[in-house]
């Protein structure tokens, strides 16, 4: 298996055992039902918050490793601007970016 695969593959790993591993870890409010009054929807929305961040942090991470990989491979340098992108405003910026970059045709 080469380099990149089990690179994502560990990624794949990182992105299913966080948000897992908060659940497990603090099963209070986030496998019961929302609560409903203001103290019990704070300590869940925190929680969740939380649980979000890190699920965002490895989608940005496994897009910038797809993203370096496909440009040493197409040398493609202007799809780089993707990176910035992704780390700077998301990866919902970042995915159509390098989407559009990537499909201009490279001279």
């Amino acid at each position: 298996m080469s380099l990149l695969r089990m690179t994502y593959l560990a990624l794949a790993v990182v992105g299913t055992a966080l948000p897992v591993w908060r659940i497990v870890s603090e099963p209070g409010p986030a496998i019961r039902a929302i609560p409903w009054d203001r103290a019990g929807w704070s300590a869940y929305a925190d929680q969740y918050l939380v649980t979000v961040h890190w699920d965002w942090v490895v989608v940005a991470l496994t897009l910038t490793v797809w993203i370096l990989a496909e440009v040493a491979v197409r040398r493609n340098w202007s799809a780089l601007w993707a990176v910035p992108a992704t780390w700077v405003i998301g990866p919902s910026s970042g995915l159509p970016l390098y989407l559009f970059l990537r499909t201009r045709p490279v001279t």
